[in-house]
């Protein structure tokens, strides 16, 4: 376990997955993020790497040859991260291709994920480097859990989520039985900014948002005001996400999405997929910023 600290937040991060665990007041103690039980849902905030979601059969085709990738890819439980560089308030942790993953991924990359603690902020940003000598396919997103409720004197149902902007917006369907997004549609948000929370509203498993106009919701108690913000100015997709009966939400900003039921599985043509040409470098980052009335 590695651990940024200051005056008002301690954050930890696991090797393993190089994955945010623990988001704590420094002064209260405090815990704001979901504590992983296995019983319900035993992650705490996974990095999705090369796909979001579902493949179609857990396949893809590259250049007509199928490969095999696990749901979200293959970062969440990975040990092969090492530390790059610390600093007293920064980590960066790396993981580079290696002939395993080059049997379910057949690019030569460097992926590394830096961890910035700044006042009462965390910024987590994402670099993709194509150290092959062929331009490279990926996608990568978060899938980090909050804690709902935070404080004991509330329940789930005193919490919601407040968008940037007022939204219009339907959820892209996910097929229960594989994962994949079935063509219907569903509406959510119909001019308002405000998504309140109930377990039922995950019942069909993740709200998926393509064309949101905010790029920042917040985490609001009706009983304890503002929670957190939460910027994700570099990614495209939204999903928010629960166990029906978990006390927490994952606020998962996405660059790509699982499979659409009718795909070709064509990787290069997938829906969200990013291309990077050799040698070059890409990066993305998100933010959780937690409110400091309940830091001080």
């Amino acid at each position: 376990m590695h651990i940024l600290e200051n005056d008002l937040l301690k954050i930890a991060i696991k090797q393993t997955g190089a994955e945010l665990c623990k988001i704590t007041s420094t002064k209260y103690k405090t815990d704001f993020m979901w504590d992983a039980n296995p019983d319900v849902w035993a992650g705490f905030a996974p990095n999705l790497f090369p796909i979001i979601g579902a493949l179609k059969d857990d396949t893809y085709v590259l250049d007509g040859e199928q490969y095999n990738l696990p749901k979200h890819g293959f970062l969440r439980h990975n040990t092969g991260f090492t530390i790059e560089e610390q600093t007293q308030n920064s980590i960066t942790f790396k993981l580079v291709s290696n002939d395993d993953l080059l049997k379910m991924y057949p690019f030569k990359f460097e992926f590394l994920i830096t961890y910035t603690l700044t006042e009462n902020t965390i910024n987590i940003n994402h670099t993709v480097k194509n150290v092959d000598d062929k331009p490279m396919y990926f996608s990568l997103g978060g899938h980090p859990a909050f804690k709902c409720p935070v404080f004991e004197n509330e329940t789930y149902s005193d919490y919601s989520l407040e968008f940037e902007h007022t939204e219009t917006s339907n959820t892209h369907c996910i097929n229960m039985a594989n994962g994949l997004i079935a063509p219907e549609e569903k509406p959510v948000l119909k001019n308002t900014k405000i998504l309140p929370l109930k377990h039922d509203l995950f019942n069909e498993d993740a709200l998926i948002f393509k064309d949101l106009k905010s790029k920042k919701v917040t985490l609001k108690s009706k009983i304890n005001g503002e929670i957190l913000g939460f910027n994700y100015k570099d990614f495209p997709y939204l999903g928010i996400w629960a166990k029906p009966e978990g006390d927490y939400v994952c606020i998962e900003p996405w660059l790509g999405i699982a499979d659409n039921e009718d795909t070709n599985q064509d990787f290069k043509t997938k829906e969200g997929i990013l291309k990077l040409e050799t040698k070059n470098v890409f990066s993305a980052q998100y933010s959780v910023a937690i409110n400091k009335a309940h830091l001080n």
